[in-house]
């Protein structure tokens, strides 16, 4: 399409041209679905599935549940684990979930029957972050032991162990083709690693470096997204090591809340509060566009559905309930 209107003009003083600024003002409007109620404990972490069928969720109850994505009725339920699990994470074909517990273990299990596959063993404290790599052939996990672990999911065997961080390790993540690793942690460092040597290639920090609770990679691989206990998101491009947006009006002090991109309507930030909210910031104007309530706990976990505009929340002790939430944009 040519920049000139029908006529031959300029099409700058068009409406068409307008369009794309209204769009980017354009506002979420998540709605509360369902709530599901099952799990005795906190919760700690809820994923979709990578094909969207699916929403797991893991609990200090020891346990995983599936659920439904689209009318979140209630699959299964995983047990294996003898102490709290703080987090899951989906292979890319949806087959397989990985957990990590204060067991000390990361646990494989298919997903389709809830058996428990492997069980992984090596670290030497609590095991409090867990993802796979794109492929799936990998498993990278994070512990209090303040090491990050890759693990081989066809034998189960420790490929590597990264001295990585001088504090509990709080969230560790894949990029999008898998070759680098991210890494956070309570020292106030994000660390970015090469999955095959597992040498160091960066070191992101803050002046004042607050802890870590959080840390992914962006969709496309560019960025990352990391979380402070000064009630603080930050956007950073990883390869300048430079900050490009702050997002805050959440309460993030304690607890390693998650946070995610939204993609699949507007290019939205979305984040667990201490509030007992959700909150949903605009990428690009930072402002803050929704804010979700009804849970009546700190919403420790939040995720993006891949394809539909659709967030689930998960809250701790006082709540102990997965909310699901549908938006029109």
């Amino acid at each position: 399409m040519s920049a000139t209107g029908e006529n031959g003009s300029p099409a700058n003083g068009s409406p068409a041209a307008a369009a794309p600024a209204k769009a980017a003002e354009a506002k979420p409007n998540y709605t509360l679905k369902y709530t599901l109620k099952g799990h005795k404990k906190a919760l700690s972490s809820v994923k979709f599935s990578p094909d969207g069928k699916w929403l797991a969720s893991s609990s200090n109850d020891k346990t995983i549940k599936i659920w439904n994505a689209y009318d979140g009725a209630f699959e299964l339920t995983m047990e294996g684990h003898s102490m709290g699990i703080s987090d899951i994470a989906w292979s890319s074909d949806s087959k397989y979930l990985a957990s990590a517990s204060d067991d000390k273990t990361v646990r494989m299990w298919e997903a389709s029957t809830g058996t428990c596959l492997k069980t992984l063993k090596g670290h030497s404290n609590y095991v409090f972050c867990v993802n796979y790599n794109p492929q799936s052939n990998l498993i990278v996990s994070g512990s209090f032991d303040e090491s990050v672990r890759i693990w081989d999911v066809k034998t189960g065997k420790c490929l590597k162990t990264l001295p990585a961080h001088s504090d509990p390790v709080s969230a560790v993540h894949f990029n999008r083709d898998g070759t680098l690793i991210v890494s956070a942690s309570f020292d106030g460092l994000c660390r970015i690693w090469d999955t095959a040597t597992g040498q160091c290639l960066k070191t992101l920090i803050e002046d004042n470096s607050p802890p870590v609770s959080f840390v992914k990679f962006s969709p496309n691989g560019k960025y990352i997204l990391a979380a402070t206990l000064d009630n603080t998101l930050r956007l950073w491009n990883y390869y300048t090591g430079k900050c490009l947006k702050t997002y805050t009006g959440h309460k993030n002090e304690t607890y390693c809340v998650f946070a995610s991109f939204s993609v699949t309507g507007g290019k939205w930030i979305v984040s667990g509060s201490e509030d007992k909210c959700i909150y949903i910031w605009n990428l690009q104007t930072k402002e803050v566009v929704q804010k979700l309530e009804g849970h009546t706990d700190v919403v420790l976990s939040v995720a993006c559905h891949p394809t539909e505009n659709i967030i689930a929340s998960a809250a701790l002790d006082g709540d102990k309930t997965i909310k699901i939430w549908k938006s029109d944009s």
